[in-house]
């Protein structure tokens, strides 16, 4: 069963930065186009960010110029760096396959932006 692992989140003024992580099952990370996702509370759960296995990205809109989606294939992981965030970012943020998002769904890692 692939396993989708997300971490690095937490409490973060606005303005501040975090990055997150999802380490994959190697067994599909080479072959698979990975996206970061969220869904807060009653939403329906949007695609943040995605990338393809030759790295070439995709993001919404709301996070143009502020978050970078990246891998390191070695490590079969995946990253968010999230820069200049803000409260509507507040969310639970889960990586999975893009699209599509045909993977099992992990826990996910909680961003919440206040101050």
């Amino acid at each position: 069963q692939v396993q989708l692992v997300e971490s690095g989140g937490g409490l973060v003024q606005p303005g501040g930065s975090l990055r997150l992580s999802c380490a994959v099952s190697r067994a599909i990370f080479g072959i698979s186009d990975m996206g970061w996702y969220r869904r807060a509370p009653g939403k329906q759960r949007e695609l943040v960010a995605g990338i393809t296995r030759d790295s070439t990205t995709n993001y919404a809109d709301s996070v143009k110029g502020r978050f970078t989606i990246s891998r390191d294939n070695a490590q079969n992981t995946v990253y968010l760096q999230m820069n200049n965030l803000k409260p509507e970012d507040t969310d639970v943020y889960y990586c999975n396959k893009w699209p599509g998002a045909t993977l099992i769904w992990g826990k996910g890692t909680l961003v919440t932006v206040s101050s």
